[in-house]
């Protein structure tokens, strides 16, 4: 049986600062629903992806900026960080971890630069939204077997 992951719901303390945010950048504008004064539904969707976020009014009673770890995928991590930033996104500089493989929470186990030989999985950088929402970006050029 087949699951597809569709949506993932990231908790904002301010929908619209939140969309316009998302839309700067680049990302798709699906939805902007609203069901009364309490419930708001918006959806975007990164370029290229299957899986799009909702931000909005009574979704989630997860805290704003209590989602840390999001990933986005992409092959060319140094293209897409200076896209970012110069769409407003305060991206860090490209890092990998110090044990080589994926990434520590926080920022202690850093190591500056992309990983060796640009090592698909390796290289990452991180960006926040407003609320401090968390998501880092992680080079795959090659996917590894059965991926």
């Amino acid at each position: 049986m087949e699951m597809k992951l569709e949506v993932v719901v990231v908790p904002v303390s301010d929908v619209d600062q939140a969309k316009c945010f998302y839309q700067k950048l680049g990302w798709r504008l699906d939805a902007d629903y609203t069901g009364g004064a309490d419930f708001r539904v918006v959806q975007l969707t990164p370029p290229g992806s299957h899986c799009s976020v909702i931000i909005g009014t009574g979704l989630t009673s997860a805290v704003p900026g209590s989602a840390q770890g999001l990933h986005l995928v992409v092959t060319d991590i140094d293209a897409v960080r200076t896209e970012l930033a110069g769409n407003g996104a305060e991206v860090s500089d490209v890092f990998h971890d110090v044990g080589g493989v994926f990434h520590h929470a926080g920022t202690e186990e850093r190591v500056s630069g992309p990983a060796p030989g640009h090592q698909s999985y390796g290289s990452f950088a991180s960006f926040s939204d407003p609320d401090g929402n968390g998501w880092l970006l992680q080079e795959i050029t090659t996917r590894l077997p059965g991926r």
